[in-house]
């Protein structure tokens, strides 16, 4: 008989969960109850359990399949009808997000710290997706929290493990527990948005593609998909296995912790694509040969070139992107006369334009991209869309950026992490520099003069809600433009963030390295904010 224990507990003390749930060291995770109080909090917070399907799975790190059980008995404890789990454990986010949707489930429980290290002495974390498949909004995340400060009792069956490797079900009490291929439906999704037929061709004509998998969730999707489906050599998809450390790496897609994959793509015998995604599958990069396509830049040639792929064809609702995100859509809108939504930085901001129908192609500038077959950014569909676009226009990378340039216009852009800053020191900083906005307007920095200067507020034009203080904004009178923010997606500390962006439209320039073309902005973002007064860094950790 399954016995049902109610747990004396005290709150959780930490910090507020962000807008991608709970994130904090493995061993934090490991002190007694600091799970179990968290998944309690969200069964209080969400409700309904009694009878519900939930979809659970992760990106492989380790404590994923601990935290897995220690679920499942907590689920059956508080009524839950199924639970659908990927095999092993595993799911991406995007897969998850995808089978939310096909099972009209409640919800799902992501197990994953995105792009951070994983490992015993690293990074776990937890979130809960809501019944549209995307991340909860702030309403459910709030209450989460608020029953995390209060909660003082827990529900868990007294059952052993179950085993995860195999596709078969098991019942713990009344719930059943569906073990399931995590690539499947995947898969299937992928096949009705892409033609798996031109890509194929592609590779069958030659075109090589070297996928960095980062040893994370994306290997098993990216081999099923890239080799066994689209006929990519064997091997074209590199550290495919999803470890519990990441192989030691930090599975960030971007050009310090993707170094050995730039590395290839601007060597002597460089493949015609390059391409990695992070820790749980829902980031990207995308490189040419010889070129790297950052990733304001590859939302805008995707938004000017969706209609290419099947699932596209008949255009697009509108477009979106994060405020910190570089301007380059926003052109590609006007030209076609679209709308395009400016939100704060984080995907749930996406969820209602794209429930609404406003939108269909969002991204933002951390690498992520997505549309609405999902509720979250996808890295593999990145991949794919832009496998379709190559099929159809037959041409590399570096011409389909210098074709856009031309079209367009290029606006150069950057990010600057300053990694693990002194919490004070940053939070200082960004209140130094929100107290002297209204002053700035008319001041010249490096021979740019400031035409406005804001803290981000955004307004939903669905439900009516406000958010604010979502990044200070610096714009230019030549457009140019610098955002600062501090992230809460890190484990230690503060990151700050500072976004740099410079419109040209001069051929001429387009070549310019990046970091040379954004000098003077460069220079003006230290002297505005004061970065290394404040910090004490000279230069950043990450130059994305």
């Amino acid at each position: 008989m399954t016995r049902i224990l109610k747990v004396e507990t005290t709150p959780i003390q930490g910090q507020k969960p962000g807008t991608s749930g709970l994130r904090k060291k493995v061993k934090t995770f490991k002190e007694p109850h600091y799970l179990e109080n968290f998944v309690q909090s969200i069964f209080n917070a969400v409700g309904g359990m009694e009878g519900a399907t939930l979809i659970l799975g992760g990106d492989g790190r380790y404590y994923n399949r601990e935290a897995i059980q220690i679920i499942l008995r907590m689920a059956a404890a508080n009524g839950v009808d199924r639970v659908v789990v990927g095999q092993g454990g595993l799911l991406s986010t995007p897969a998850a997000s995808c089978l939310i949707r096909k099972r009209k489930a409640k919800g799902g429980i992501i197990l994953s710290a995105s792009h951070n290290p994983g490992g015993p002495e690293e990074d776990f974390g937890i979130k809960y997706n809501s019944d549209n498949g995307g991340p909860a909004p702030e309403t459910i995340t709030n209450a989460i929290y608020a029953e995390s400060q209060n909660i003082r009792e827990y529900r868990v069956t007294d059952t052993a493990d179950i085993e995860l490797s195999e596709i078969a079900e098991f019942t713990i009490g009344a719930m059943t527990v569906e073990i399931v291929d995590p690539v499947k439906d995947y898969r299937k999704l992928m096949k009705t948005l892409f033609s798996f037929k031109k890509i194929k061709k592609l590779f069958k004509n030659g075109f090589r593609l070297r996928f960095d998998a980062m040893h994370a969730i994306t290997g098993p999707y990216a081999q099923d998909i890239l080799e066994r489906k689209l006929g990519a050599p064997k091997g074209t998809v590199i550290n495919a296995t999803p470890l519990e450390d990441f192989g030691d790496h930090h599975p960030d897609p971007n050009p310090v912790h993707a170094r050995d994959l730039f590395d290839v793509m601007f060597g002597p015998d460089a493949p015609d694509m390059g391409a990695a995604s992070d820790g749980d599958g829902d980031r990207n990069i995308i490189l040419g040969r010889g070129i790297y396509v950052a990733p304001s830049d590859s939302l805008a040639v995707l938004a000017a070139n969706a209609h290419l792929a099947p699932g596209y064809e008949n255009g697009l609702a509108g477009v979106a992107r994060s405020m910190p995100t570089s301007c380059a859509v926003d052109r590609v809108a006007a030209e076609v006369g679209m709308p395009c939504f400016e939100t704060p930085t984080g995907w749930k901001f996406f969820g209602n334009l794209l429930d609404a129908g406003k939108t269909t192609l969002c991204g933002e500038e951390s690498a992520g991209t997505g549309s609405d077959h999902v509720r979250e950014k996808d890295g593999l569909w990145a991949v794919l869309l832009w496998l379709n676009i190559l099929a159809e226009r037959q041409e590399s990378i570096r011409e389909i950026m210098k074709a856009h340039w031309r079209t367009y216009g290029r606006n150069f852009y950057s990010r600057h992490d300053y990694e693990a800053v002194d919490s004070t020191a940053a939070g200082n900083l960004m209140a130094t520099l929100e107290a002297k906005l209204s002053s700035l307007p008319g001041q010249c920095f490096e021979g740019e003069t400031i035409k406005s200067a804001d803290n981000f507020a955004y307004n939903d034009p669905i439900d009516g809600s406000s958010s604010t203080a979502q990044g200070i904004r610096i714009l230019f009178e030549s457009d140019a433009r610098v955002v600062f923010r501090l992230s809460g997606t890190g484990t230690e500390g503060a990151t700050l963030r500072v976004y740099l962006e410079r419109y040209v439209s001069d051929p001429e320039e387009f070549d310019t390295e990046t970091q040379v073309a954004l000098e003077r902005i460069i220079t003006a973002a230290d002297q505005i904010a004061g970065i290394r007064s404040h910090t004490g860094r000279s230069e950043p950790d990450v130059i994305s």
